[in-house]
């Protein structure tokens, strides 16, 4: 079955597609428009559709399949979808969202070995008891949810993943600098993250909460950190757990992204650096993906708006 990144620039298609995001804008004439993210399994695209009316802003809602036709096109470098046709899925057609939700490609079991595997490198035991506590009561959804909305590991298990693909990091910088303090590198990789599994709303159709729209993620977790100490009977004013959540308030790195405060011990700057590295090398990743060899990307928005160029070699 042909899917959206399978179409070649100028090809007429017809399919069944996720509406990833439906977000109503209005145009220079004044007049409403949709801008579209479509999804299916390959991945997610962008698409217009001009002079909505009210009922087509009513009945084209993320979270629906829809039957797309259009053309494949190109705009700024990135591909795009030109609308010629819009329907929803009606009954007895392929209409369960999770069918064309973009997920990653490791077994859940494999990816709890590993999680188990960077628990034991906790040795602090009230880092280890409030790091397996949140872990726990957060459950499946650690391993369904994205990393972010749009930017990286945008996909179903992309939290997981991001998270893992850290601990990786940091277990190889704790072989180069043995004296970087194991439970707040560790720990705070597997907590920095995991409030976003009350700050989205999940992989299929991903919004953010009220809460997520209110708190943020960082503030979220820093939460679940007291809620957890409160019911394991920890006291939240120790050493160990107050570097904890300062590790995962500055993960960030600078209050202007969002972090309220800056990282003022070397597991929480190193934090922020792996974070930082395994976002962007994604984002560039994801955008060489699509990209033929000796050209140059399409724009990364996140990256200054960045072209960057994929190599003819290996």
């Amino acid at each position: 079955m042909t899917q959206l990144f399978d179409l070649e620039h100028g090809e007429e298609f017809g399919m069944f597609v996720l509406i990833k995001q439906a977000d109503v804008r209005v145009a220079r004439n004044g007049n409403p428009f949709i801008a579209f993210r479509f999804q299916d399994p390959s991945g997610a695209m962008d698409g217009m559709y001009w002079s909505a009316t009210d009922k087509e802003v009513a009945t084209f809602q993320a979270g629906k399949v829809a039957f797309l036709r259009g053309t494949r096109d190109t705009y700024q470098g990135r591909p795009q979808v030109k609308i010629e046709g819009l329907r929803l899925a009606e009954e007895g057609e392929p209409n369960d969202p999770t069918m064309y939700v973009e997920h990653i490609e490791v077994k859940q079991e494999d990816l709890e070995k590993e999680l188990e595997d960077a628990l034991f490198l906790i040795k602090e035991p009230n880092i280890s008891r409030v790091v397996r506590k949140i872990l726990h009561q957060v459950g499946d959804d650690f391993y369904t949810y994205p990393a972010a909305k749009r930017n990286h590991h945008a996909l179903a298990g992309g939290l997981v993943l991001h998270t893992l693909t850290m601990v990786r990091i940091a277990k190889g910088l704790l072989e180069i600098y043995p004296h970087l303090n194991a439970s707040l590198l560790i720990g705070g990789i597997l907590l920095h993250d995991v409030g976003k599994t009350t700050e989205l709303s999940g992989p299929i159709s991903t919004e953010y909460t009220l809460k997520g729209k209110m708190m943020g993620h960082i503030v979220i977790v820093t939460e679940m950190i007291d809620r957890a100490c409160q019911e394991i009977g920890i006291d939240p004013e120790t050493e160990a757990i107050i570097l904890l959540k300062h590790v995962v308030l500055a993960h960030h790195g600078k209050q202007e992204y969002g972090s309220p405060i800056l990282p003022q011990i070397l597991e929480a700057e190193v934090i922020h650096f792996i974070d930082d590295l395994d976002a962007k090398i994604n984002m560039i990743s994801d955008a060489l993906e699509t990209t033929e060899v000796g050209s140059f990307s399409a724009q990364i928005y996140p990256l200054d708006r960045r072209e960057y160029y994929k190599p003819t070699f290996k």
